[in-house]
């Protein structure tokens, strides 16, 4: 499966990776519609995001995490997801979320 890209001030699938250094590692949080908010409804909505790391000189990344959004409506959660990554590696974050109409969204930071 392929995933799109874009600047996610112009585009509300994208997820927002934002990173926060702590005492042995990482607090690391991902919104998709941070920006511009999308859609949270049974026919349109964000269904999970999911969250790995690879580390420099590997070949796979290793999955962190992932977030799962089964309601939809006014009374559901928003797209957000928060993460603790525990390591002094460097290497890459890679943010992946599902839109039920418009397929898959990446984003990718160093740390």
């Amino acid at each position: 499966m392929e995933t799109r890209t874009g600047d996610w001030k112009g585009e509300k699938h994208v997820p927002v990776i934002e990173v926060e250094s702590m005492d042995g590692g990482y607090s690391i949080a991902v919104t998709v519609g941070k920006e511009i908010a999308h859609p949270n409804t049974p026919e349109h909505h964000i269904g999970w995001i999911e969250l790995y790391f690879k580390p420099e000189g590997t070949e796979f990344p290793v999955m962190i995490g992932r977030a799962d959004f089964t309601a939809h409506g006014e009374m559901a959660a928003e797209p957000h997801a928060e993460f603790t990554l525990k390591t002094n590696k460097k290497g890459e974050l890679i943010a992946i979320s599902y839109c039920n109409i418009h397929g898959l969204w990446e984003s990718r930071v160093a740390l």
